[in-house]
């Protein structure tokens, strides 16, 4: 007869959750990014290229390492074009990230910003604002580890009207504040207009 295998206690979806952000985090998974494997890939074709060219005559071996070193060079421009955009997340992508105050004053420093036309700031500062706001109200869980579309996710999820403004109030911090575009006065006040309308809702 075959014995039964007793199943251990089933975590909870938000138990679950939090495992997965926890283990995805361990540097481990974010050590080598695909550009940095392409990178190397075409560094080791150049190298073997070289390594044949030095058996040719003079002249093909200089045209090989002219060759080569423009290849570098335009890897190196390339790189440092695409660093920036082509990121993995990690623990520097959560939306609260060196936060360190209240979502009354994050709030402050989001209308301070609007009143001066810093719509960069307003964008970060007031989606911090309203992420800290659910967290503090417990209507988001305390994940300091929270990427932006995951606080949209569960904004969405708790207030079903807002969703759409929620994503795409996440995909405007996600480009502003990692520097692949600078924030117009429209999406900045959208992303106010979340904040001020999740603030109304508790009033």
């Amino acid at each position: 007869m075959t014995p039964l295998l007793v199943a251990g206690p089933t975590p909870s979806p938000d138990d679950a959750r939090t495992a997965l952000r926890q283990e995805l985090l361990r540097p481990e998974y974010h050590e080598r990014d695909v550009l940095q494997q392409v990178l190397d890939a075409l560094q080791r074709l150049v190298d073997d290229a070289l390594v044949a060219a030095s058996g040719a005559p003079p002249l093909t071996a200089l045209a090989a390492v002219v060759v080569a070193l423009l290849l570098v060079l335009a890897l190196g421009w390339l790189l440092s074009r695409t660093r920036g955009s082509a990121r993995l997340a990690g623990p520097d992508d959560a939306v609260l990230a060196g936060t360190g105050v209240g979502a009354d004053e994050l709030t402050r420093r989001a209308h301070a910003a609007a009143a001066d036309g810093r719509w960069d700031d307003v964008v970060v500062e007031a989606f911090r604002a309203l992420t800290l706001r659910e967290v503090e109200r417990g209507l988001l869980a305390d994940n300091p580890g929270a990427t932006a579309r995951e606080v949209a996710h569960a904004l969405g999820a708790g207030h079903p009207p807002l969703a759409d403004a929620a994503a795409a109030a996440a995909r405007t911090f996600d480009l502003v504040r990692y520097g692949e575009r600078r924030a117009d006065e429209a999406s900045a006040r959208g992303v106010l207009d979340l904040l001020d309308t999740l603030v109304g809702a508790r009033r």
